[in-house]
């Protein structure tokens, strides 16, 4: 469990298009605009929850709750790379700039290392980084599989799984 940070301007725009704030008037008094808001927190929640379970991530009794842009995720992964996958997948939608981690995992395994990807990055440059052999970068692909539809597919700011090799 913990805290894994991302960079809240980058990723899926999951959310669409920026809400509109309500304007109070006589026909939206405060309660009505509570109502709002709430039905726009629950609807991101669920987003982010669809998220996970459309990459077929396979976490037990997930939810996820939004405190401003930090996503809380709880629930249970049978192991460590779906947590991690799950951690992913919700912290790299726009938006998100924190992933309160809450997951529990029934078999606990090694940790990954998480890389924010920079401008010039490359999956070969990244692998050369942490395995010293550029040609590894087919095991970080894999390693964040479904997120990742093609080894030339990432951008700035996206957060990439780097798991232990033996």
């Amino acid at each position: 469990m913990g805290f894994f940070s991302f960079l809240k301007g980058a990723g899926k725009k999951l959310f669409g298009v920026k809400d509109e704030p309500v304007v109070p008037n006589a026909q939206t008094d405060d309660t009505i605009q509570a109502e709002i808001e709430a039905i726009r927190k629950q609807t991101r929640e669920a987003a982010l929850a669809s998220e996970v379970v459309n990459h077929g991530i396979n976490i037990e009794n997930l939810s996820v709750s939004l405190n401003g842009d930090t996503a809380i995720i709880y629930g249970q992964a049978i192991n460590q790379e779906d947590k991690e996958k799950a951690i992913l997948c919700v912290g790299n939608v726009d938006g998100i700039a924190m992933v309160d981690d809450r997951i529990e995992v029934v078999e606990p395994s090694g940790e990954s290392q998480f890389h924010t990807v920079e401008k010039g990055d490359s999956l070969s440059k990244i692998a050369k980084e942490y395995y010293g052999d550029m040609m590894k970068y087919p095991v970080i692909f894999e390693a964040n599989k479904p997120m990742l539809e093609h080894p030339d597919k990432i951008y700035p700011g996206q957060v990439l799984r780097i798991p232990p090799i033996a």
